[in-house]
């Protein structure tokens, strides 16, 4: 019955019967909206006008200290706030002072309140603005930014209605240019490419629902500053929207400040439990790029809290992969260096009553509906024997765990503390046989390292409730969880036990196979790590998961190895000819440009003889109309050479298959300019080249409605090919591990670790341009 008479109370303030339902899920809130709704009623002796309802319902879901209720409802019940703009303002004031009595006078001047705006002062704000900007609204019209009007009216009115703001603009705007014309419809030209000298700054803004990257040029470190606006400073963590603050909040604030000087600090905290893929280089961009980008500190600390998936060789790969992206940790720290203190800190949570040993098995308490602890209420006594009892091992795995006792944002209850495990930790070995979990051991490590900004991707938000409420219930500094979304990619697969599956059926080699999106399968792929700290920073750092196009990955590719693989050249399929004219008795030393475009990076050197070996494609006998390269009556280049070689006899095998072909050649300066110019190689090296297309099939391998087989099942059968006897000239003779070249027409190509002396092992990067007949 009682929620019957709530579901009509949330409907009767404006809210949708689905809304008012979904509210009745989250009882805190239900509990605070019904306290507000039955104030404003007594208030106003009568039905609550939507506007009203809407501002309560704002008020409830977002104040954190619920001894401020009363006093804001008056306000909104009384219409002396009556805009979200007031509201905010409100809400943020009495956040900023948590501890001290209210000034009305202060707080209705920070608020608005009585100030009213009348429509002649929006009308002339207005005309001052468009007077502004009148040269360029003219030349640009309709295609100017109007919200840069509304921006300086509302500077100048803080408190005026956004809309009568806008529809001011609107007439005032419509008065100058006249109705919209076909021009005014017409989309924007595009953007013309940034000259070389601005590659280094990457486009660093939201991205639109295709995954294709927009807006202004900026440089991840200047991204990163923008998105500071938005977070709190150092010690300022009471001003953040749903931070909960106690009567200790201000001095353990001072205290904290104190720590740290004021330092921004950040922290990237992977379980080692496998390895780091793409998603993960945008949290290391963010987070240590934050750091950067203010001055600040990040630690790289590892969540050591499973010891059942984690191996020696996580650990490595993960610092690894942090240095090879460009950071430097601050200090590397492990969730295990502080069991300890956190075990200590789970005593006194049970001894505050706020902690309890529970004997529910794992399966009761899966879902966000299962049933309440019939342990809750024992007493703190029995816990504090219990939970000794589980620190030295009287209880079996699952037969006993520590629970906290509070509600979740999403309505979980009681979510557990530390559970018992029988398996030797990589670290502290057989010292600890119970452990705790990420929900009780993540802010506790945040408050013990001085963490300012705790960066978490989205799906935490549902534990940001459990963050505060625990260092709270400990009397502990409490950092500040902000979350950001996600960063997938289509066609790829990151999912730890999913890539496993991939390993076990053979159809990849390992965690660093190429055609995964591990950071260590990309590296060895020949991905440079500029390349996607550049990516990251062009997809930038969006609240809604985004899922990019891998082709603009390798984009951010191309546009770094352009300027760093230094040219070479290749043949992945050799027909050999024989320039019977050849114009020396030995070979010659052909001087060749390391980079092209560039010619002051210096050049290699190749050989240049009487047999030299071109792509089977760039002979044709009898060629389509439109093929430029070597053909009857057709000559063509050989790049660097200064030679044009010409056909005379074409020598064949029993099967008719072309075997090698006889050319003449000539001074490429001696006659008329040929169509083209080939690459070739002369005396090179034998080596093996795999080419790398993409693992699945579909966008979304993992979507059910598109893949119903299983992910499995839309492998890509020609996702490698090996090509076991490519020739390569000589410049690349010794080539380590990882260096990586441009192919000329081919594309850019690194060294595999596969490689031994003598047998040069090349894997595809990506190829010169991005293949028009991919979808």
């Amino acid at each position: 019955m009682a929620a019957l008479d709530s579901l009509s109370l949330f409907t009767g303030l404006g809210l949708s019967e689905h809304k008012a339902r979904e509210t009745l899920k989250n009882t805190a809130l239900s509990a605070q909206l019904r306290e507000a709704a039955t104030q404003a009623q007594q208030t106003l002796g009568s039905t609550i006008d939507k506007a009203t309802g809407t501002l309560l319902y704002g008020l409830a879901s977002r104040l954190r200290d619920p001894r401020r209720l009363s006093f804001l409802v008056s306000y909104v019940a009384n219409k002396k706030i009556h805009t979200e703009l007031q509201l905010s303002a409100a809400l943020e004031y009495v956040r900023s002072h948590p501890l001290d009595p209210i000034n009305t006078q202060d707080f209705e001047q920070e608020c608005g309140v009585g100030v009213m705006v009348t429509p002649e002062q929006i009308e002339e704000a207005v005309e001052a603005a468009i007077n502004r900007h009148r040269p360029q609204l003219l030349e640009e019209r309709y295609r100017f930014n109007m919200g840069l009007l509304m921006g300086e009216a509302r500077a100048v009115l803080k408190w005026a209605d956004g809309k009568m703001i806008k529809h001011e603009v609107d007439m005032q705007v419509l008065h100058l240019l006249g109705p919209k014309t076909e021009n005014d419809l017409e989309k924007k030209p595009k953007v013309s490419k940034p000259r070389p000298e601005e590659k280094d700054r990457r486009t660093a803004k939201d991205v639109v629902e295709n995954g294709e990257a927009a807006g202004q040029t900026l440089s991840l470190m200047e991204q990163l500053r923008g998105e500071a606006l938005k977070f709190h400073k150092p010690g300022e963590n009471y001003k953040t929207p749903g931070y909960v603050t106690t009567p200790h909040t201000m001095d353990l604030l001072k205290q904290h400040l104190e720590i740290t000087g004021g330092q921004v600090r950040t922290r990237f905290p992977p379980e080692p439990n496998g390895i780091l893929h793409i998603g993960h280089a945008k949290a290391i961009n963010f987070n240590f790029g934050y750091a950067k980008a203010n001055n600040g500190i990040c630690f790289l600390r590892f969540d050591d809290t499973n010891p059942e998936k984690e191996e020696a060789k996580f650990f490595t790969a993960i610092c690894d992969m942090v240095a090879w992206l460009g950071y430097t940790p601050y200090k590397v720290t492990y969730a295990s260096d502080y069991f300890d203190q956190l075990y200590a800190w789970a005593v006194e949570l049970i001894h505050r009553g706020q902690a309890y040993v529970c004997h529910q098995r794992g399966e009761e308490l899966k879902g966000h509906n299962s049933l309440p602890s019939p342990w809750r209420d024992r007493p703190i006594e029995e816990s504090l024997l219990l939970f000794e009892a589980m620190r030295k091992g009287k209880f079996a795995e699952g037969e006993a765990t520590l629970r906290m006792k509070l509600v979740m944002e999403d309505g979980k209850m009681d979510p557990v503390a530390y559970r018992v495990k029988y398996t030797p930790h990589h670290r502290t070995g057989d010292t600890w046989c119970i452990y705790p979990t990420y929900d009780y051991t993540h802010c506790l490590c945040d408050s013990i390292e001085h963490i300012t900004h705790s960066l978490c991707t989205k799906e935490f938000q549902a534990r940001r409730s459990s963050y505060f409420w625990l260092c709270n219930a400990l009397d502990v500094y409490c950092p500040v969880q902000w979350e950001y979304g996600r960063l997938n990619l289509h066609y790829a697969i990151v999912s730890k036990r999913k890539i496993l599956q991939l390993v076990a059926a053979g159809a990849v080699r390992d965690w660093d196979d190429p055609r995964l999106f591990t950071l260590t399968a990309l590296r060895r792929r020949g991905f440079p790590p500029e390349a996607i700290n550049n990516f990251c920073a062009r997809v930038g750092v969006t609240v809604a998961q985004t899922t990019m196009e891998p082709h603009l990955l390798e984009a951010c590719v191309r546009d770094v190895l352009n300027d760093t693989a230094p040219r070479a050249m290749a043949v992945l399929e050799p027909l050999q000819v024989i320039i019977t004219n050849f114009p020396a008795a030995k070979s010659l030393d052909i001087q060749v440009p390391n980079f092209p475009a560039d010619e002051t990076k210096g050049f290699h050197q190749v050989p240049f003889g009487p047999i030299v070996f071109i792509e089977r494609t760039d002979f044709k006998e009898e060629p389509e109309p439109g093929y430029k390269r070597l053909a009857w009556g057709q000559p063509v280049g050989l790049r660097h050479t200064g030679y044009v070689i010409e056909l005379q006899h074409v020598v064949k095998g029993p099967s008719g298959c072309v075997e090698s072909l006889e050319v003449t050649c000539r001074r490429a300066d001696a006659g008329e300019k040929p169509k083209a110019f080939i690459h070739w190689v002369s005396q090179p090296l034998t080596c093996e080249i795999r080419l790398y297309e993409r693992l699945f099939q579909h966008k979304n391998p993992e979507d059910p409605a598109e893949v119903p087989g299983g992910f499995l099942s839309d492998l890509n059968p020609a996702s490698l090919q090996v090509v076991e006897a490519a020739l390569v000239d000589y410049s690349v003779a010794l080539a380590k591990p990882f260096d990586k070249f441009q192919f000329e027409r081919l594309g850019y190509f690194s060294v595999d670790p596969d490689s031994c002396q003598g047998q040069l092992v090349f894997n595809r990067t990506v190829t010169l341009k991005e293949d028009p007949g991919k979808v």
